[in-house]
């Protein structure tokens, strides 16, 4: 990380302008950056982002199918930088908006690697395999207690936030399509730290 995490590091968290860009240009610039997650009177957790995608309404053929899932719309094309949650076999993922207000765009996060408050995490998801802990776009929402009462609340906000850490060279970084997508499969909006033990097992359709 460009600075050690401290009881302040709220003060350098990533501001709305910064998803209120291109997702796929917002999801490469995540890898490195680090998700922070204050518990209300409790502690609080954060892990290295390693796996991200980007959802861009406007040229993306998965769209169709996010349409139609119960107030999607209306909350990509919100305003950026709110968070937004879908779920996926009763499983709810974080996403973050991006554009302007009024374009339906979003980045998932879908992996990221503990940096503090494991031994919490470990309390929220036991897991035998320390990797399963956050090596999924569900497996990370019950590790960091990120939870759907969060939906809408602003990136600027005290309880989820994201701090700059230290950026992952191009050298560094896989892109491949999405996962378990069949509309918009072969757009390469999908981004990893190459080679990181965290990063999903899920591979792409055809992969």
């Amino acid at each position: 990380m460009s600075a050690p995490l401290s009881a302040h590091d709220h003060a350098r968290a990533l501001g709305v302008s910064f998803f209120d860009r291109d997702p796929v240009q917002v999801a490469r610039e995540l890898l490195g950056a680090v998700l922070v997650r204050q518990l209300p009177n409790g502690p609080r957790m954060a892990a290295r982002i390693v796996e991200t995608e980007a959802y861009d309404c406007p040229r993306d053929p998965s769209c169709h199918v996010i349409a139609r899932l119960p107030g999607a719309a209306q909350a990509l094309g919100g305003p950026p930088g709110r968070v937004y949650f879908h779920s996926v076999y009763q499983h709810s993922l974080l996403n973050v908006v991006c554009r302007e207000s009024g374009v339906q765009a979003a980045i998932l996060i879908r992996a990221a690697e503990p940096v503090l408050g494991e031994e919490t995490m470990r309390g929220l998801r036991p897991v035998k395999r320390r990797l399963d802990l956050t090596n999924g776009p569900a497996k990370l929402m019950t590790a960091l207690s990120i939870t759907p009462d969060l939906d809408g609340q602003s990136v600027a906000g005290p309880e989820l936030y994201f701090v700059p850490g230290e950026a992952v060279p191009d050298a560094e970084v896989t892109t491949t399509p999405r996962i378990g997508l069949r509309l918009g499969a072969d757009l390469p909006w999908r981004f990893l730290v190459t080679g990181n033990p965290w990063v999903s097992p899920g591979r792409p359709a055809g992969a």
